[in-house]
């Protein structure tokens, strides 16, 4: 499973934006989001929702499917 950090470096670096301009736009330190893109560091999810917003993302979170649980 994709982990949404892993997520949003592709997204980041998929963008026809530069790092620079996504940083300026979501209000993220330029520093930050070089350190996330190259593994260095995570990010609040407050920088992640600005980040996504900037992409056009939409972040959704769900349960996820019911699985059987095993008796003991």
């Amino acid at each position: 499973m994709t982990s949404i950090l892993e997520a949003l470096i592709d997204e980041i670096q998929a963008s026809s934006l530069t790092r620079y301009r996504i940083a300026q736009e979501s209000g993220v330190a330029p520093s930050q989001l070089s350190r996330l893109v190259n593994g260095q560091s995570g990010m609040s999810i407050g920088s992640i929702e600005a980040i996504a917003e900037v992409l056009g993302l939409e972040l959704v979170l769900r349960r996820k499917a019911a699985t059987k649980r095993r008796k003991r």
